[in-house]
């Protein structure tokens, strides 16, 4: 069985830290939380190690891990930052944004999936920040669930996903945010967006001018190469089939009840409907994005043949949720009953 402590999110004992630490430095894989959603780590510059994530969570080997920092200096030692992504990271860091930038030659080629660039954060957790100072080295971490699924909030997230592959979780209870980082390309002008997060392309656009949106960062179809996760394949899906609904959801949901059908409807921003299970997420958009992917973790273990779930407005964080959602639901949306009824084949 995976070892599993249970820590202060606040304020962890320095013994467990010093423990995973050691974990960490002898080439094993830690499951960790930042304030997005649990990672799952391994010394970066051990190229053995990290080889070991992609194997763990059935990882495309084209698909780049985050480097996680302690702080910036620690990031400049691997990755070339442009001047504005330094100041960007002096008000943003430690904080939910990741970098793509250029990497130093050091930097083991499996980490990046052999891309010239390396994407970077600093994650605003202190059990996150606390275990790579203790390690004494930056930690390569995607996040700590098999390829596919949706991530992990939760410790017991990751235990029900990669069991005993990981060498031992630090359970510091649910994460803050819920979604995954943002991450913007610096090493294009003007920076492009590749993955929307919490800190939100309003704020970006406050900070660094005009950025590039491209469709797949809206969740519109997937890029050609992943040069950050969450940019190609399958991602956050539970196994229900899901479906976007952009038009009234009780209307949908009676549709689908009508072709004999047990549906499920996920409730967000006040949108619901009756159905033959009812998953309440949230109210407002920083709640839904805390809550979506263990509300879609728990889909899974109703007993329905459909899910719906309505579309949200896509500002500030809004924009990651249905970033999200239109890639849970393999890019399926209806805009009326007669789409939905072409998505179910009926």
């Amino acid at each position: 069985m995976v070892r599993i402590l249970r820590v202060d999110p606040l304020n962890p004992r320095g013994e467990d830290v010093a423990e995973a630490a050691a974990v960490i430095r002898s080439g094993g894989l830690v499951a960790f939380p930042t304030e997005t959603v649990y990672g799952l780590g391994a010394d970066a510059f051990n190229a053995e190690a990290s080889a070991r994530i992609f194997k763990a969570k059935g990882r495309p080997a084209d698909n780049p891990l985050i480097v996680h920092v302690s702080s910036l200096d620690m990031a400049l030692e691997i990755g070339d930052m442009p001047d504005r992504a330094v100041e960007v990271a002096k008000r943003a860091w430690p904080g939910p944004i990741t970098f793509v930038v250029r990497k130093r030659a050091e930097l083991p080629a499996v980490v990046t999936a052999g891309l010239p660039t390396v994407a970077l954060r600093c994650p605003a957790h202190p059990v996150a920040l606390r275990l790579i100072e203790a390690a004494g080295t930056p930690i390569a971490a995607p996040s700590a669930n098999k390829a596919g699924r949706p991530s992990p909030t939760e410790a017991s997230h990751v235990v029900e996903d990669l069991g005993d592959s990981v060498d031992l979780v630090l359970d510091a209870g649910r994460t803050f945010f819920g979604v995954e980082s943002t991450i913007i390309d610096v090493t294009r002008e003007p920076p492009v967006l590749l993955r929307p997060g919490p800190f939100t392309v309003e704020e970006l656009r406050d900070i660094l001018g005009d950025v590039e949106i491209p469709p797949f960062a809206r969740g519109l179809g997937e890029a050609d190469v992943a040069l950050a996760p969450g940019m190609k394949y399958r991602h956050y899906a539970p196994e229900v089939p899901l479906i976007l609904v952009d038009f009234d959801l009780a209307s949908a949901t009676e549709a689908v009840r009508g072709l004999g059908l047990r549906v499920a409807v996920l409730c967000l921003a006040g949108k619901c409907a009756d159905a033959d299970a009812t998953i309440y997420v949230g109210s407002d958009p920083y709640e839904i994005a805390k809550n979506l992917y263990d509300a879609l973790r728990r889909l899974d273990k109703t007993k329905v043949d459909i899910a719906l779930v309505p579309t949200v407005a896509e500002r500030g964080i809004g924009l990651a949720v249905m970033n999200r959602l239109r890639k849970a639901s393999g890019f399926k949306l209806a805009k009326n009953e007669a789409e939905l009824r072409g998505l179910l084949g009926r």
